[in-house]
Parts: structure tokens; sequence; C-alpha cells
């Protein structure tokens, strides 16, 4: 049925359908897992692939955090909706019910993933979007007053916040400590009576560390102040349950879990009012107008259904892969090889590495891997503000680089990409 994902595949089961991967994710090199047997416990890899599928002309592609590929089930679940279902879902034709229904299946697969009703999902065009809804939407409706906003967050949550501070808001960044993490206290104390709104990511995605939302929450609800998550980074990585958070709104990103691109949602606490920010026909319960991104949304639903039983096996065999490429790195180059925040709390997929050379040479060097860095130019981009929060001098931060794998990164990639690291050390170091 559209719109549903196949109850019996696992991650490699799913994986096993992906298009060749010269046909996709810019040419990224990505290794696709063979069909399990329905009669095992699926594997999330590929078996060991040949000497010859990962060389140093093919791209290894270890930047998940960006953007992920697109399930081969959720691509299949969007197809009736691009020609056979064209219809509008509210269209008066008897043909326009299967476009509702299948709106329908993707709203309570994504409200199943975070463990809420489906009322309480709101569609929009992505994370950004999502962002923007909740903290100019919450604000709509209250005086202006004073806004929380971790140092970590998103663009998209800061400078929503900063166009408030022309109608009299007052917007106040919270710090984190050097282990990347803002603790519940740096909120407490700086509540105000007029404070009507804290702004928490669940997870950081240039340093994977996990911030205490629920602790947050709970410190913020006490003295009647909302709170704002953007769990973005965690589906596809780690379970996410709205009960433990806390958060009056969630946002949510397609592409970060397997998803098509252009599509998210927001998560509203039954009974709040958030505002709409767009104006026009009315649409999802009247909170965003315009016509509904109908293939898009009912991938969003397939790709949630997946995140949502995948999750378990998925931080298993990632953090299994990280704790390889970190152990192989040290053994390979130098055992005092630094990983930011490596004692805290963090995703399973996550490793942000601070080399005594400038990151932007060894992916010069080491030209196959697909990985981030701190950009130079200004403005500053996302990666080097949360290095600077945490107290990095720029040295630091033209050191850093940041790998992120993913569902479909193998044993042997891990292994390539440690090698070619070391490569690019090696020729830095005899540079110098």
């Amino acid at each position: 049925m559209p719109g549903r994902a196949n109850p019996h595949d696992g991650p490699a089961d799913f994986l096993a359908e992906m298009p060749p991967p010269d046909s996709f994710c810019a040419g990224a090199e990505l290794v696709w897992s063979v069909r399990a047997s329905r009669h095992r416990r699926p594997s999330l890899l590929a078996p060991p692939c040949s000497a010859t599928s990962i060389d140093t002309v093919q791209p290894i592609y270890l930047d998940f955090n960006t953007t992920t590929p697109l399930a081969p089930s959720v691509q299949e679940s969007m197809q009736p909706y691009w020609a056979e279902h064209f219809l509008l879902p509210d269209q008066e034709h008897h043909g326009s019910r299967a476009i509702a229904e299948g709106l329908e299946r993707a709203r309570e697969g994504v409200a199943e993933m975070i463990g809420c009703d489906a009322f309480e999902i709101v569609f929009t065009d992505g994370g950004t979007e999502a962002n923007n809804l909740a903290v100019l939407g919450l604000a709509t409706d209250c005086p202006p007053g004073h806004m929380l906003i971790s140092e970590l967050e998103h663009d998209s949550v800061w400078n929503a916040a900063r166009s408030l501070q022309r109608a009299g808001w007052d917007i106040e960044a919270v710090p984190c400590g050097s282990d990347g993490v803002v603790v519940a206290e740096e909120f407490t104390v700086r509540l105000r009576t007029n404070t009507r709104l804290a702004c928490l990511q669940a997870a950081n995605p240039v340093l994977g560390t996990l911030q205490p939302v629920r602790e947050v929450a709970e410190a913020c609800h006490a003295e009647g102040v909302l709170v704002h998550c953007d769990a973005s980074q965690m589906f596809g990585k780690l379970p996410v349950d709205i009960s433990r958070l806390r958060a009056d709104t969630l946002s949510i990103s397609g592409h970060k879990f397997y998803g098509p691109k252009g599509t998210g949602a927001l998560y509203v606490r039954r009974g709040l009012v958030v505002r709409p920010i767009r104006f026009g026909e009315s649409r999802e319960m009247g909170v965003r107008p315009g016509t509904e991104n109908v293939p898009g949304l009912v991938g969003l639903g397939t790709a949630a259904q997946l995140a949502a039983r995948c999750a378990v096996e998925a931080a298993d065999r990632l953090s299994e892969l990280t704790d390889r490429f970190v152990f192989r790195l040290r053994d390979t180059i130098d055992p005092a090889v630094e990983v930011a925040c490596e004692t805290s709390p963090r995703l399973p997929n996550t490793v942000t590495l601070i080399l005594p050379t400038a990151a932007h040479h060894l992916q010069r060097v080491a030209s196959p891997l697909i990985v981030a860095t701190a950009q130079s130019a200004a403005p500053a981009d996302e990666m080097t503000r949360c290095l600077a929060a945490i107290g990095m001098a720029p040295p630091q931060i033209r050191g850093a680089l940041r790998v992120s794998i993913g569902w479909t990164t193998s044993q042997e990639q891990i292994d390539r990409a440690a090698d070619l690291i070391a490569e690019a050390w090696d020729q830095a170091m005899h540079h110098r």
C-alpha cells in the first residue's frame, strides 16, 4: 500500500533496493546492503565489499548529519502521488480521498516515531520552517518578553528569534560548557518573570552532544515557560520519545533520516496555540497555509516508520563503527588524536576530530572523503559557531574535521577513511 513501509523489511532489506551508487548523492560511493533472509535478523550493513569497490578515486560519503540518501521504500511510497494520485486532498472528487488518506497515514507515521497523537503533527517544508513556526508562532500571542536560546542552536532558531528583537523581545544566549552540553542550571538561573520561551536542541550536529531537554523543560515548565526543541539530528540515530523530552514543540526534518528533502514537521503539544507565520488558504489545522507537498509528505511518513523501527539497531551499529574509526586513527596516527567532547553523551554516528593542521588541507589530500570542515569565510558557519561555543581557538577550529556516518556506511569505508586521513596527516606533517 502506498505510504507504508513493508513491516517485514529491516535496514538491510530497504538498503538492498537502493539505486546504484553512481546514480545519486552527487556521485558519492555508498555501499548497499544485500537483502537479508526473512529467516534471520537482518544486518544493518552489507557483507564485506571487494577491495576494488572502494579506492582512492571513489568518494566515501561520511557527512550524514548534513543529509542522507533517500531510502528505496520511501521513494517507492512516493511514486503513485506524482501522477496517479495527483489531486489535492480537499478537492470535491472521490479520487481525492486516496490523497487525503495517504497524508493521514504519513501523519500517523510521524506521530508514531515520536510517540504522540497524529493531530499534534503539523507538516512543514523542512526543519527550518518548523523552527521558524515554533519560535514566531508561539511569540505571536505573547506580549514582547524574554527568550532563552542555547548557543548551539541552528541559525533557523537564532535568526527567527533575532527578528523578534525589533518588536521589543529580549533574546539571551545560554552558554554551553567545554563538554558541549548546556546544563539545565544555565537556563534556570536566567529565567525571569517575563521569560516566554526557551529553545534547546536535542543533539548538536557538529559535536554530536546530547542535550538535557527534559531537565530544561521541567525547570522551565515550573515557571510557566514554554520549551521548543529542534530534534532534527536525532532521528534515524536514536529513539525519540516526546513523553521523555517533555518539549512543547519539536522540529523534524525529513532528509536527515532517509526521507525526501523539502519535508518536515512540527510537533505541537495538544492544547497549545501556534499561530501561522504565513498567510493564505487554511491548511494543516489552520497553522500552515499552502498546497501540501503530497508525494514528499507521504515519503516523510514512510521514512518515519523506518526510523522508528530501526533506531535501536542503527544506534548499536553506528556506535560500533564510530568506535572502530577512532581506534584505527589512534592506532595509525597518534594515541593522542583529539575527539571533541569525547566523554560527553553523544550521537552514535558523530566524531569531530581536532587535528594539528588545517582540516581543509587534509580534505584536499584525502579527496575521496566527503566530510565536514569549518568555513573560514565570514559569516561564521554552524561548525565554527559550535566549536567556538565550547572554547576552541581559531587554530583548533581550522583543524576540525567532522565525520558522521550512516546506515549505508560499511566497515571497509570506515577503515579506508581512517587510512586516508592518516596518509594526509603524514603529508601535512612532512611539509610543516
